[in-house]
């Protein structure tokens, strides 16, 4: 016995031809596999890892504003946060924007693939795209390319300032000197900076391995006019610039006033910190993921997890809170990309 095909009534005197309706069926059935295939070639994406992220940042921001309102938080790279859903044509996400003074981005305009190399122009205006919108929502953007010839260092801080940033030419991506060009600085000037908005040019120097002594280091940068400075809270032999230090620092050499802010990765763990522990080299925290190849003794870490964060904030031991006792003018944070390890 075989089955029938029924009969649909559209009107109580027309019924479908067999033909008809097998052409109907076929059609449903094309359409509901064009659908299913394109959900398969463009699922939503999975915003955990980046929520995650965001989460964090805002919590800091958060913790140092209660307890100094002035306090100037700067994530560097990770500039997909700026959009609710991670994408370059996204609407902002302003809990985020609003949380942040400023982004931080290396490689704009050149050192992507290689040292003075330009960026590709695609990568280049995919970053900017995002950049601009929290540069609109009011946020000050630093950006250091890593580039050492001094025709494309001209080049570099030109394109910046035409986009409308504030930027540092790195040439030497180990960020353990001063560069000697150009002489006099980009855009120097005497004022006296208080907010981020005002700095017009800043010094990116985390590493200071090169310098003999703290006094050897404070005293090479107040020689210098950078509104800005971006530092580590700690020295080569592990001891933490005191806050009278930092405030030394805050010295232009022509008299004027800048801000400085000390560099903090949130997303990675370094084997040289004072909070690690010397058996997690046999017996790591769940948290502690692989190292990083690129950097030995870096490791990537599960960011929201709870033990981590309470090594970078929230309480009168964390990482931040020596940073704000310290008197830094703010934070700069690295590592904001690691959720695409993750991802």
């Amino acid at each position: 016995m075989t089955a029938s095909i029924p009969k649909y009534n559209t009107h109580p005197n027309s019924t479908l031809s067999l033909k008809k309706m097998r052409n109907i069926l076929l059609l449903f059935s094309l359409t509901v596999l064009l659908y299913s295939c394109k959900d398969k070639e463009d699922p939503a994406p999975d915003l955990t890892f980046k929520n995650r992220m965001k989460d964090f940042v805002i919590d800091i921001s958060h913790y140092a504003k209660g307890l100094d309102s002035n306090f100037i938080i700067i994530p560097q790279n990770g500039i997909e946060l700026a959009t609710k859903d991670g994408d370059d044509h996204g609407e902002p996400d302003l809990n985020y924007l609003n949380a942040i003074d400023g982004n931080g981005q290396e490689d704009l305009f050149y050192g992507y693939d290689l040292d003075d190399v330009a960026t590709p122009s695609e990568d280049n205006a995919y970053l900017r795209r995002l950049l601009d919108i929290s540069k609109n929502s009011g946020n000050t953007i630093l950006v250091t390319d890593y580039v050492s010839t001094p025709g494309k260092m001209d080049a570099s801080y030109q394109k910046n300032a035409d986009a409308g940033y504030v930027s540092f030419a790195a040439d030497h991506r180990d960020l353990d000197h001063i560069p000697s060009y150009p002489t006099p600085i980009h855009n120097e000037n005497s004022e006296t900076i208080t907010h981020l908005a005002q700095a017009k040019n800043f010094l990116y120097l985390i590493n200071p391995e090169p310098f003999s002594s703290k006094a050897d280091f404070i005293n090479a940068v107040t020689a210098t006019n950078y509104d800005a400075l971006i530092m580590d809270l700690f020295f080569k032999d592990g001891t933490t610039f005191s806050a009278g230090e930092i405030n030394q620092l805050k010295n232009k050499a022509n008299g004027g006033k800048r801000l400085v802010f000390s560099y903090m990765s949130i997303g990675e763990a370094e084997d040289y910190r004072y909070y690690w522990q010397s058996d997690w080299a046999t017996n790591p925290p769940s948290w502690l993921k692989s190292v990083n190849p690129d950097w030995p003794g870096n490791f990537k870490v599960e960011y929201w997890n709870p033990d981590w964060q309470q090594i970078i904030f929230g309480n009168d031991d964390s990482y931040l809170k020596m940073i704000l006792e310290a008197g830094f003018d703010g934070v700069y944070l690295d590592i904001i990309d690691g959720f695409e390890y993750f991802e």
